[in-house]
């Protein structure tokens, strides 16, 4: 009965703050666009510490009308200690460009990551150095690589002895080496929960709200399913 009282409460938080990311950006959304996220991603051990990642992802828009995009990631992660983890990848996309087109584009990233429990409470912090390159040239500026930061910010609430566990992240994009004006050109907010079907699998449904402030300013409401296997 008590577990259930906690169950209850938790998922009226996480229904209360995602309702609250919601009414923040009611002002700006007459004009945002809707989609969804199909994701599975795939994780084995190589050896202790060690893991390799693969992992697949479908992004639509357009009212989840069409395919914004199709990427295939892969990397590896190593993990110092329990609190402290490296990790790196390369990522292929296909993603329609201005011509309404598909063309591929490619990205490497290099993580560090940092976690730390507090009671029944996970919260971690990632930074993500990425580099991106483009097969699609409509200016000269398209020809040289594209560089962000990211930087992760994410709270899990682990309910014990049960299989769902509640989370909020915050992540921004911040260019680097190039004459922006901004220092922040994207916002992800995310409200969402993983379910652990067994020890090898589980799901993990989101809300995420994104803000791109270039090239022009424009907001996305996203679902995201991801499906994890752990071997």
């Amino acid at each position: 009965m008590l577990l259930i009282k906690r169950m209850m409460m938790m998922i009226r938080r996480l229904l209360i703050s995602v309702l609250f990311i919601i009414l923040l950006q009611a002002g700006y959304s007459q004009g945002d666009d809707f989609g969804i996220w199909y994701g599975i991603n795939a994780e084995l051990r190589l050896v202790k510490k060690l893991d390799v990642n693969v992992s697949t992802v479908v992004r639509t828009f357009d009212n989840a009308s069409k395919i914004e995009q199709g990427y295939l990631e892969g990397g590896v992660s190593y993990k110092f200690n329990k609190y402290l983890s490296f990790a790196a990848s390369y990522r292929i996309i296909n993603t329609v460009e201005n011509d309404s087109r598909y063309h591929l584009r490619q990205k490497w990233f290099t993580d560090i990551k940092g976690s730390y429990p507090v009671g029944k409470f996970s919260f971690s912090a990632r930074f993500r150095f990425q580099v991106q390159t483009r097969t699609f040239i409509e200016k000269v500026a398209d020809k040289i690589p594209d560089y962000h930061a990211r930087i992760k910010f994410k709270a899990i609430y682990k309910i014990p002895d049960f299989p769902v566990n509640p989370y909020l992240c915050y992540e921004s994009f911040s260019p680097l080496f190039s004459n922006s004006d901004r220092l922040i050109d994207k916002n992800r907010f995310t409200a969402g929960a993983e379910y652990k079907i067994s020890k090898m699998h589980s799901i993990e449904a989101e809300y995420i709200y994104q803000r791109d402030y270039m090239p022009q300013l424009a907001d996305m409401n996203i679902v995201s399913i991801t499906y994890n296997i752990k071997f």
